[in-house]
């Protein structure tokens, strides 16, 4: 039997996209009408396609059927959670290494005052959630011990917890309840669940959010020679399987969100394919999280116009990604990021 899958492509954003909505020529993505669509690929593991939604109703009885299920997961409004709104201007988790050994700004906040006064400041400047991790998962990296990660954030997360919306990057549910404790506000775990056994019963048990992010192999080895048969509905298919399990054992709340897991097992090729087609992921029906920032594909595409801090790269993906109803980005320079955006939003306005 084949396979199909959804992805709504052909974005308007702004004020022309509110005036096809209204005449029924575009459909709006997870209820807002200032971002639509009006065409979708319809991907199988040997082909793609593009129409126009007009057209939908001349596919075959069965196809139509499952074109428009996903649509009815993909075009209603979406309920906000952990300081998440979901509306036209994308959310930003604002990262916060409490690591020596992070890959682009290791033991530069892991002391008390300096990660105090980076989380506020990344606050400030409009993230929603702070994202404090304290074990680095660079490829390469590996494992560190429950007691050396938690004696790393304890003390920071217990005082920022209390100001801040947190969210945890971890993988160990030891530390996730903990954290939880300390009243954490979302979990970032970027094995998908798959590196501590325990992980998915701690997540039952407090139903939390969480992030359910895709990465192949571990960090210490998770960049030799990543391959897919199909990057993209690999991936897609990891996300299905996985929710249905989690549905299975009693996670049942859709305070879910979905990471394709930018950098984690893939290769610029795969990579530079999720990014572009990223859009297929809204047809599972949750909001959609990438960590673009200062990410190695900025660097394997600019070349001898790289840098340390990858500014550029970050901003002009974080733009795209906007563009493509992304409603997460995981970013480092959050001012800078909310900059690019709004001189974007700006350029566009009618």
């Amino acid at each position: 039997m084949i396979r199909y899958y959804t992805r709504v492509c052909n974005f308007y954003y702004g004020a022309k996209s509110k005036i096809l909505v209204k005449k029924k020529k575009s459909l709006p993505l997870n209820g807002i009408k200032e971002i639509s669509f009006d065409q979708i690929e319809i991907i199988t593991r040997k082909s793609k396609k593009k129409i126009f939604i007009n057209q939908i109703n001349k596919l075959p009885h069965l196809l139509r059927k499952k074109i428009n299920s996903d649509l009815r997961k993909i075009t209603p409004k979406k309920k906000g959670f952990c300081n998440l709104k979901f509306n036209l201007f994308p959310n930003l988790l604002g990262v916060l290494n409490l690591t020596p050994d992070s890959f682009s700004d290791g033991g530069k906040f892991n002391q008390k005052d300096q990660a105090i006064e980076q989380a506020i400041s990344l606050f400030k400047s409009g993230a929603n959630l702070i994202d404090i991790g304290g074990e680095s998962t660079r490829p390469g990296s590996k494992s560190i011990s429950e007691k050396l990660e938690w004696s790393r954030i304890n003390k920071i997360l217990k005082l920022l917890s209390k100001k801040l919306p947190i969210s945890l990057d971890t993988r160990k549910s030891n530390i996730m309840k903990k954290g939880i404790h300390f009243g954490v506000k979302l979990i970032n775990d970027v094995s998908g669940l798959e590196y501590d056994p325990e992980t998915t019963n701690v997540l039952k048990v407090t139903n939390i959010p969480f992030v359910l992010q895709h990465s192949q192999g571990r960090p210490e080895n998770m960049q030799n020679n990543p391959s897919y048969k199909n990057e993209l509905l690999d991936i897609y298919d990891f996300f299905e399987k996985k929710l249905k399990f989690l549905r299975s054992i009693g996670i049942n709340h859709n305070k879910i969100i979905i990471d394709p897991g930018i950098g984690f097992g893939k290769n610029l090729k795969h990579n530079m394919n999720l990014l572009k087609n990223i859009s297929i992921f809204h047809s599972l029906g949750f909001p959609v999280l990438v960590g673009n920032s200062r990410k190695k594909f900025i660097k394997d595409i600019s070349k001898i116009n790289d840098s340390k801090l990858r500014i550029g790269g970050t901003v002009a993906s974080s733009i795209y990604l906007m563009t493509q109803g992304v409603q997460i980005l995981r970013v480092h320079d959050v001012n800078e990021t909310i900059q690019g955006i709004k001189v974007y939003k700006e350029m566009i306005k009618n």
